[in-house]
């Protein structure tokens, strides 16, 4: 099948589409997974979800009371195939998103075991799950930008670079990789097995409200901000592809979307990044925050000695922008005002589920996607 190369329309999520799909989550008591669930439960899809507890202090899964809508929230390890496999078994997902993770790069030089365990190990019980289920039809396993083997190159890097990682978390996301390709090719694309949509998802690094993640930039300056304390950065010169966590979860939503109809010619893997013009350095992102804010936060370079960690990382999305008609819609100035929007309401004891919803019916606006999309026209 010959496909065209061509930039197709800016397509929105179908809420229709989703009205009554029985979707499970991997990780849905995280940051990405509470914004997906409350997305999902949204449109009127009928959700599950596997993942360890919220940790201690504040997190967006409680706040934002994602388990009250859902159809079953279990508290369990990836790394446990036999309750993942009873869920699957019980509940009968059509759509699976896998998202749980160990997903901090610092951590994965402190626990590198555990590291490869969730990442690599917790991505084949959930492949191994599905594998002997007869209800689900489509699979995203969303990895990293970090998987592949950074060069340090100016440009994006492409779907067909190599795959690599110099840290643990890197690493094991590349493996991740490797896994979903294999289990693809051996089990789901075969002659003789039935046919499951199985592709996997890239993402640059994602920012908005209700992360409250241990060494995170967004996360340790909202601290600083309302505490008065003061931010220690590690590399201020180093540039990443930030951008809102709607972008990537639109595109996940599109892409399974796309899966479900053409399994065929969807079953890849797939890059989520914003334009290369707002991959910024960690500099220009804190002085950001601090002007949207409107209050400056006191930030100091880290003097410790870290581990190494890329200096350059950004990602080629011209795929996801021909094939699925997929782009960021948010600037990063405004990407940035959201995530200081959320905070502020948080800080004045706003209902947290109420603001969540909000900014996502502002994202899904055709309003909003005209509005934004003629900034991006004259930038």
């Amino acid at each position: 099948m010959v496909v065209q190369s061509r930039t197709v329309e800016n397509l929105a999520v179908n809420p229709q589409f989703w009205n009554g799909k029985r979707v499970l989550l991997t990780g849905h008591t995280g940051f990405k997974g509470s914004w997906l669930s409350l997305w999902l439960q949204k449109m009127g899809a009928l959700v599950a979800g596997y993942a360890l507890p919220p940790g201690a202090g504040a997190s967006l899964f409680e706040l934002a009371s994602v388990a009250e809508q859902m159809e079953e929230s279990v508290y369990a390890d990836i790394r446990s195939l036999i309750p993942l496999t009873e869920l699957i078994r019980r509940f009968r997902p059509e759509i699976v998103f896998h998202l749980a993770a160990q997903s901090l790069v610092r951590m994965s030089y402190l626990q590198p075991m555990e590291t490869y365990q969730v990442n690599v190990m917790g991505t084949v019980n959930v492949l191994e799950a599905i594998r002997r289920s007869d209800s689900c039809r489509v699979v995203v396993v969303i990895t990293s930008d970090k998987c592949y083997e950074n060069n340090e190159w100016v440009w994006g890097y492409r779907e067909s670079d190599p795959l690599g990682g110099f840290d643990p978390y890197s690493s094991s996301k590349g493996c991740a990789e490797l896994v979903t390709a294999a289990y693809r090719r051996s089990f789901f694309q075969t002659r003789n097995s039935r046919v499951v949509a199985l592709a996997s998802a890239r993402a640059g690094n994602v920012i908005g409200g209700g992360d409250f993640s241990k060494d995170r930039l967004v996360p340790d300056m909202i601290a600083a901000i309302l505490k008065g304390g003061r931010l220690r950065v590690r590399n201020p010169e180093a540039v990443r592809p930030w951008q809102h966590v709607l972008e990537p979860l639109c595109g996940y939503l599109l892409l399974a979307e796309k899966l479900w109809d053409n399994p065929e010619q969807y079953s890849q893997c797939w890059n989520f990044g914003p334009p290369l013009d707002d991959a910024r350095s960690v500099r220009w992102l804190v002085e950001g925050l601090s002007h949207c804010w409107g209050k400056p936060a006191c930030w100091e370079i880290d003097p410790e000695p870290t581990p190494h960690e890329a200096h350059l990382l950004v990602l080629d999305s011209t795929k996801a922008r021909s094939r699925l008609g997929w782009k960021p819609r948010w600037t990063l100035e405004s990407a940035l005002q959201r995530v200081i929007d959320w905070y502020k309401s948080y800080e004045s004891g706003a209902r947290m589920h109420d603001v969540v919803m909000q900014q996502i019916g502002t994202y899904e606006s055709p309003a909003e996607r005209a509005a934004n999309e003629a900034v991006q026209a004259q930038r």
